[in-house]
């Protein structure tokens, strides 16, 4: 076989460089073109963010780096509306926020009223059972309290010197009662002032000699709850020997705070149950309320009458009731779920739906409240019936706000999105006084690990509720410090949706109220900042649920200058924060959390 020739070979190989070179060259331009559309459809698409740390931009969906919170679609429509009051977000935000509405009616408004209370003696079967002679207590009866005792049964025995002089007098009138039948009616008359029965005359007379001890008979029917009287003792005519009184009526009085008495009335049913008589309730109607505030606890009784068939109830047993109340006239009122609600210091807003030719739109709105219906509102002014508004997620068109620079909630003045955890520019100053007032009425499901990263913290929260109990400065300031180092590692990633935009709006503030505890130079200032971290645990309890075991939420109503405030607790009993040792027992369980 015959070779090629040089010439030949470098002319083969000079043509394969250049076709590698050319085929480079088209696929070269071919992937930059490829690539640009790319580009050009990212950037025509929409852009993801978080709604809590708005510098993150992404052309896909996904979680924001920083804390987790899936990333929501910036809607860059929204800065062109010309109404600076609206936000417009795209139906695919709206979904993923879960952003549901609702049209507001008027209707009439119902508080529901959750009251504790207690069963008491009916003060009107109250009797005093009273000696009829005057002398010694030869034989006592009725040994404790809590006996029973029938009317007309024997309960002592009296040796009384003036009733046996009295019985000689009717032994001489006896035999002069033919020639003076006065003197000897009138001698019978006297004994049966000491209480004696014609029966017991005529045994004395058919004696012929005088007893030396007579029976006191009881005048009622009822249960002995105090005894004022011992074997031996000398007794006058009317001294007190047993308190007695009839249970087969009983009261039930339940606490009604002088912010609720407008909502109470009598009349109004109240459905109860007995701590006692756990699966038993219990329903009656007021008969009476008290006219007079109790200048210690703030509280009027409100009375119920109960018929007490079998002695079931006993006085001193703790009761828990609720009451439905309707508003006071005939006048439809305004009602709005809470979740609809946000609080900032003095400012409640809602955001309203509209619509125009630019398509759905959210227009912020303040409005004036009126009283808290439990999971409602009364609203008196910025709202008109038939409008709708946005009832569940909230918060997330307030971020949607927040992100295109509009007014907003944390920002009511509009300009640049937030950054970080600042939350619309708020200092140290303003922050918890525009937050701590928020609530949350829908409860949200978080996980086990979610759980256990708040357990440190709430652990860290019942010690230095317990330093303040103790009155006890240097524990609280030491305490305070443990949680506000157990917040800082709180993996806020492990919120998810929801919880997540409330977790982040609560921990700000805690941090915030740590702050000034962890400065605190007196005991007053620590129980101030103690009442704001109070407020945050609690709505955060509300909102997540218990966090270890059993939670009780407590209530003072004389502690923040009679204003009220509550607290967390795991044990049932009072131990009051706000006054330590001065009042350590004011207080009442509000709430208790499984």
């Amino acid at each position: 076989m015959k070779l090629p020739n040089r010439k030949t070979l470098l002319l083969v190989l000079s043509t394969l460089l250049v076709g590698l070179f050319m085929g480079w060259l088209l696929f070269r331009s071919t992937k930059e073109e490829a690539a640009l559309n790319q580009h050009s459809t990212a950037s025509d698409g929409v852009i993801w963010t978080c709604s809590m740390h708005p510098q993150i931009r992404q052309g896909e969906p996904g979680q924001c780096p920083i804390c987790g919170m899936n990333l929501i679609p910036l809607d860059d429509g929204a800065e062109g509306q010309d109404n600076p009051m609206e936000v417009r977000m795209s139906p695919t935000a709206m979904q993923l926020a879960s952003v549901q509405t609702d049209i507001i009616r008027k209707g009439k408004a119902v508080k529901e009223l959750r009251l504790s209370g207690k069963v008491q003696v009916d003060e009107r079967t109250l009797s005093r059972q009273t000696s009829h002679l005057t002398g010694r207590v030869e034989k006592l009866y009725i040994n404790t309290t809590g006996e029973f005792v029938p009317k007309g049964k024997v309960i002592a025995e009296v040796y009384s010197p003036e009733l046996v002089t009295a019985q000689e007098e009717l032994f001489e009138a006896q035999k002069m009662k033919d020639l003076q039948p006065a003197l000897f009616a009138a001698s019978k008359e006297r004994l049966k002032n000491w209480k004696l029965t014609d029966e017991q005359i005529n045994r004395i007379l058919e004696a012929g000699k005088p007893t030396e001890t007579f029976p006191i008979l009881s005048d009622i029917n009822g249960v002995v709850t105090n005894k004022k009287v011992q074997l031996g003792d000398y007794v006058q005519r009317g001294s007190l020997l047993f308190e007695v009184a009839n249970l087969s009526q009983v009261w039930v009085l339940f606490d009604i705070y002088e912010s609720d008495l407008t909502w109470v009335k009598t009349g109004d049913l109240v459905e109860y149950t007995v701590q006692a008589l756990p699966g038993q309730k219990f329903s009656g109607r007021i008969s009476f309320i008290d006219p007079l505030i109790n200048p210690a606890t703030r509280v009027a009784k409100a009375r119920i009458v109960v018929s007490n068939l079998g002695n079931k109830l006993k006085p001193e047993m703790f009761v828990s009731g609720i009451i439905k109340s309707q508003s006071v006239g005939s006048k439809a009122d305004l009602i709005v779920p809470k979740s609809a609600v946000m609080w900032t210091g003095d400012r409640s807003v809602v955001y309203v739906k509209t619509m125009n030719e630019q398509g759905l739109n959210f227009q912020m709105r303040e409005v004036l409240l009126g009283p808290s219906l439990g999971s409602s509102y009364l609203v008196t002014d910025g709202l008109n019936e038939g409008e709708e508004i946005v009832t569940y997620g909230t918060f997330s068109i307030d971020a949607a706000a927040q992100l295109a620079g509009k007014p907003s909630m944390m920002n009511p003045s509009g300009g640049a999105a937030m950054t970080g955890h600042n939350h619309g520019g708020m200092t140290a100053e303003n922050t918890s006084a525009n937050i701590q007032h928020s609530s949350h009425s829908k409860s949200v499901v978080i996980g086990s690990k979610a759980k256990m990263e708040l357990k440190l913290m709430l652990d860290s929260y019942i010690k230095l509720k317990n330093a303040l109990t103790d009155d006890n400065l240097k524990n609280a300031i030491s305490m305070a410090k443990e949680m506000s180092t157990a917040l800082g590692k709180v993996n806020m990633g492990v919120f998810k949706g929801e919880a997540h935009i409330i977790w982040m709006k609560h921990s700000s503030v805690l941090e915030l109220e740590l702050q000034k505890a962890n400065k605190a130079n007196e005991i007053g200032k620590m129980r101030e900042s103690f009442k704001s971290i109070s407020d945050q645990m609690v709505l955060l309890v509300k909102s997540f649920g218990s966090i270890d075991g059993t939670l009780y939420i407590d209530y003072c109503p004389m502690a923040n200058n009679n204003q009220g405030a509550e607290w967390l607790s795991k044990e049932k009993d009072i131990k009051n924060p706000y006054f330590g040792a001065s009042m350590l027992t004011c207080g009442e369980v509000r709430q208790e959390f499984n």
